[in-house]
């Protein structure tokens, strides 16, 4: 009877399992690439100048075709931490406050918003992985109720950017950075969640017991359908305000909006970057 007693104390007292739903945010929560969408805030507080902006529009263009390869994020990688080097920190982050909500909220995808609702009732936590700058990713993840979020980390010297990136979170960096987590917080893997469009986060999505493909590439969705994963496709950006202020009512399409101004933005770059040649 002690034996028992003493069993049964022990087994209420343990925690009992959490679960982490993991999301990527580029094209699965929002409809563009976060670093890029803020270049004309950057531009207009003089962080970059017109050809980055160009340049910038160049490859979201090219982003919202065909998603980024791992040959292409390495190279924005170094873009970025090149184009950061000297930016005061602070500056930064308050330029993202002050236009999160205008650039970040026609963006994020209603299905992506119903799908984080439904995690949570189920008592998930809900954690935002990206390989975008976390001065970035972390105001948006707590804008749409994320516990927590993971991201890029650039090294600081005297409240400045030094061009050198201090974490990368991308491909195996986003597992390390998940497995860290899961230590700290009881998450068992193997129950959890992720949810991408990339196929270089296919070591994310491995790493858990439920992965999910949204709006995979071409690769992802190769590899999701050989493994059976779901596949999910998102196509209606509309305000995270009005999401927020009436979550039962109908939502209103942006998508057809959002890609012709992002088709039109792309050809007029390229076209501009051909005659500047």
């Amino acid at each position: 009877m002690t034996t028992s007693a003493s069993t049964d104390t022990a087994e209420s007292v343990l925690p009992t399992r959490r679960i982490a739903a993991f999301f990527d945010l580029d094209k699965t929560i929002i409809a563009k690439s976060s670093t890029l969408a803020f270049s004309r805030p950057f531009f207009d507080q003089g962080l970059i100048n017109r050809r980055a902006v160009l340049k910038s529009s160049y490859a979201q263009f090219l982003f919202l075709l065909s998603g980024a390869d791992h040959d292409q994020m390495e190279r924005m990688r170094a873009h970025i931490a090149n184009m950061c080097a000297g930016w005061d920190v602070e500056q930064v982050r308050s330029i993202v406050a002050e236009t999160l909500h205008d650039i970040v909220d026609p963006l994020v995808f209603a299905e992506a918003t119903e799908l984080i609702a439904d995690h949570k009732l189920r008592g998930h936590d809900i954690v935002v992985v990206s390989a975008s700058g976390d001065e970035i990713v972390h105001p948006i993840a707590e804008a749409l109720g994320a516990d927590m979020s993971m991201a890029t980390r650039m090294e600081v010297e005297d409240g400045r950017y030094n061009g050198t990136i201090e974490f990368y979170c991308y491909g195996e960096g986003k597992v390390e950075a998940m497995r860290e987590l899961a230590q700290e917080r009881r998450y068992d893997l193997q129950h959890c969640f992720a949810y991408s469009d990339s196929i270089t986060d296919l070591p994310m999505l491995r790493a858990v017991g439920h992965p999910t493909a949204v709006n995979p590439d071409r690769a992802l969705r190769k590899e999701a359908a050989s493994s059976g994963w779901p596949i999910l496709t998102f196509s209606n950006p509309v305000s995270l305000r009005s999401r927020i202020h009436s979550p039962s009512g109908t939502t209103v399409a942006a998508s057809a909006a959002v890609g012709f101004s992002a088709l039109v933005a792309g050809a007029v770059t390229y076209g501009l970057l051909r005659r500047k040649r």
